[in-house]
């Protein structure tokens, strides 16, 4: 029955793509599609414990509902190449890691401080990657995979997918400590219970990993436990290739169902046409090559060029798939269009600057219903409803980061020189026989000793030395020396990072640890300044 199953699963991809006008996915034959090994590249792609914090996934940049690209982005800003904040050329980008030392502790970073790095450039969707010959914005991960260690050439053609997996997370801007090599990536993995700390992991997926760790599970699919950077990246492409949005309204009507779509969609389809959208976005990926559409001066960002070497490709990007664009906003390779409307307008006015732009972008001027029956088409006619509402194949668990589990403020601090409140920085989980639990404290000040006090009774903001107590001074009391508080970039930018061994009796899952900082500063009313409690709740690893 077991084999039967297999089979049927296997043969699921084959079915769909009977009701769509998508060509097969290309797979190379170094790596062939087979039920674990796709379910294995689902646990390692949604599984935050490859990052060196536990806090950020491969999928954390690539939600399904959000077109397969970050929800986060529109919130979060690169200052560009100008180095500061507010400016034209500002990014939206992907949160990644705290910069960190060689010892994975935080270091205070210019731009983000001691919060997490954003990256330099959108999070391009995972949706529909299977298609991309090249990938990334620049296409800076080709078709061959390469053993890291020996160099030796192991997929020839068609490994992109496998080559991008093998960048974020060495990345210390998106998952890691400057200096991590593939063998620290590797125990990452092989000593991580699969997902522990997701949670609504789908019934099939952890039906099918059950209690076994990693190594098992890699076993599974090669037949022996050894956890490789190949097999790394061969499971989490097995996985991407899976994620193809083929069962949407377009694919109806192009297939000959003249119902699928409304007048007003198709205008909106003939409009796309006619005035020259295909020659990028071409159905049925409804994607392309790599252009210079004019969204930023190319000195900026040179894009393209700066991999291929080519000098028409200065400030070239790849033209991504517009299925599921509509959950997908902010939009271009810098996040710049916040909308879908925002982008109709660009292309109308046909980009803003000029230099190497594409002469295939001119000015469409588009009376106000072509450009409502534009959007109308770019929406319902090009979504695949089961990526938005996270179904089958695009279901997925809960990450750490959007559960209950993460680390949660308690109260209100005490200020210091200046009105300023340090602040206790607790981001990562609090995982039971976690060696590295780290966390900073900022905003006190300069070269004052500070310290940190850990409890396991909460206190409720009664005053003691000046300042609001949020830990309950019981006998479990441990008083943390942090030592004198290093210079940031200001008077009030006093900071210090560590990192805390969490203990691993699996009894204490679910007990509650209580902790606050607190600095000397004779600025402060009764010369101690102090940060807002935290909480943690301790669990354990599934």
């Amino acid at each position: 029955m077991r084999a039967i199953l297999a089979t049927l699963l296997c043969a699921l991809p084959a079915l769909a793509q009977s009701r769509t006008t998508l060509p097969p996915v290309r797979v190379p034959p170094e790596n062939p599609q087979s039920v674990d090994k796709i379910n294995l590249g689902k646990a390692l792609f949604w599984d935050e414990q490859l990052s060196a914090t536990g806090t950020v996934a491969c999928a954390t940049c690539h939600i399904p509902e959000a077109g397969g690209a970050d929800p986060r982005t529109a919130g979060a800003r690169h200052p560009g190449v100008d180095a500061a904040f507010g400016t034209a050329d500002d990014i939206h980008g992907s949160p990644g890691v705290p910069f960190m030392r060689a010892d994975a502790t935080y270091e205070w970073d210019e731009w983000f401080e001691l919060g997490p790095q954003v990256t330099g450039r959108k999070a391009p969707s995972v949706l529909m990657a299977a298609y991309d010959r090249e990938l990334f914005w620049d296409g800076r991960a080709p078709e061959q995979l390469y053993d890291p260690y020996s160099l030796r050439l192991l997929i020839p053609r068609g490994a992109s997918l496998e080559r991008q997996a093998t960048v974020p997370v060495l990345s210390s801007v998106e998952m890691t400590q400057l200096g991590t090599d593939w063998p620290e990536v590797e125990d990452r993995v092989r000593m991580s219970k699969p997902l522990t700390l997701a949670r609504h992991v789908p019934a099939a997926l952890r039906r099918w990993f059950g209690d076994d760790g990693y190594p098992a599970l890699f076993a599974r699919v090669w037949g022996t436990p050894d956890v490789t950077p190949p097999r790394i990246a061969m499971a989490i492409a097995s996985y991407q290739r899976t994620l193809v949005p083929d069962q949407t309204p377009i694919d109806r009507y192009l297939l000959g169902d003249h119902r699928a779509l409304t007048a007003l969609e198709l205008r909106g389809f003939e409009l796309f046409e006619r005035v020259g959208c295909v020659n990028c976005h071409e159905p049925p990926t409804f994607a392309g090559g790599f252009f210079n559409i004019g969204v930023r001066p190319p000195a900026e960002d040179p894009g393209r060029s700066a991999i291929s070497r080519d000098p028409a490709e200065f400030g070239a990007f790849k033209t991504p798939s517009l299925r599921n664009v509509a959950d997908r906003a902010p939009y271009f390779h810098n996040g710049s269009a916040a909308t879908l409307a925002d982008v109709v307008e660009f292309y109308d006015r046909g980009g803003d600057f000029a230099e190497n732009r594409s002469d295939l972008i001119q000015p469409l001027r588009l009376t106000p219903g072509e450009k409502a029956a534009l959007l109308a088409f770019l929406g319902r006619p090009l979504t695949d409803g089961r990526a938005s509402r996270g179904e089958p194949p695009f279901d997925h668990p809960e990450l750490f980061v959007d559960g209950h589990r993460v680390p949660r403020s308690v109260g209100s601090g005490t200020p210091g020189t200046a009105g300023r409140t340090p602040r206790l920085i607790a981001l990562e989980p609090p995982l039971l026989g976690n060696r590295s639990f780290k966390m900073a404290v900022r905003d006190g000040l300069v070269d004052a000793p500070a310290a940190l006090l850990i409890d396991l009774r909460r206190g409720h903001g009664e005053r003691f030395l000046g300042v609001r107590l949020w830990v309950g001074l019981s006998p479990a009391l441990q008083v943390l020396d942090l030592g004198q508080l290093f210079h940031g970039t200001g008077t009030g930018d006093g900071w210090a990072s560590w990192a805390l061994a969490l203990p691993t009796d699996p009894a204490l899952a679910g007990t509650e640890v209580f902790l606050q900082a607190l600095a000397l500063d004779a600025g402060a009313r009764a010369g101690l300044s102090a940060s807002a409690g935290v909480q943690l709740r301790l669990f354990a690893a599934r």
